[in-house]
């Protein structure tokens, strides 16, 4: 059991601050995204022998974290009710016009893509994460991999810089 302790402590050390950004990049919050990356790693722990036998399994604590950020988002809207829930999600201020400063935000903008795609945008981009990679973290296909980042970074084009705005983000073409 040592040993396990061990290896699992060199693999908090190794991945923490790993999961704790990509939670932050998910919801946008600090705070949040610190539980999340725990609460992550406690899980990790508790199947500590069949993660640490996985091939990768750094790859199985992001997707324990794209999971937990998933359900921490719908409750999030769940708590919100009526019209404040809906201009909260949708970046508008009260009077109904458009919160631009938030727009040109790309935590901001993030926020505004659905969670796969958000989430695969994130692992494809600031992780810089294979199709194949990032596939097996969210259990989906590569092939949804791809369509979900090519639209996620079309969505996050267009709310940064406008339909004909920009094309590019952080030297990724996006898709049109």
């Amino acid at each position: 059991m040592p040993d396990q302790e061990a290896a699992f402590r060199a693999f908090f050390e190794k991945h923490h601050a790993e999961l704790a950004r990509l939670a932050y990049l998910l919801t946008g919050e600090a705070s949040v995204a610190d539980d999340l990356a725990a609460d992550a790693l406690v899980e990790v722990w508790r199947h500590w022998t069949r993660v640490q036998a996985a091939d990768d399994p750094a790859a199985y604590a992001r997707g324990i974290v794209a999971n937990l950020t998933r359900k921490w988002i719908r409750g999030r809207v769940r708590d919100r009710h009526g019209l404040l829930g809906l201009r909260l999600l949708s970046g508008t201020r009260e009077g109904g016009d458009p919160d631009l400063p938030a727009v040109l935000d790309v935590r901001s903008a993030l926020r505004q893509l659905p969670h796969r795609r958000r989430a695969c945008v994130v692992l494809r981009y600031a992780f810089d994460l294979s199709e194949r990679e990032v596939a097996q973290a969210l259990g989906i296909s590569v092939g949804a991999v791809k369509s979900q980042t090519s639209r996620g970074a079309r969505q996050l084009a267009e709310l940064l810089g406008g339909p004909h705005g920009a094309t590019h983000i952080d030297g990724w073409e996006a898709a049109r």
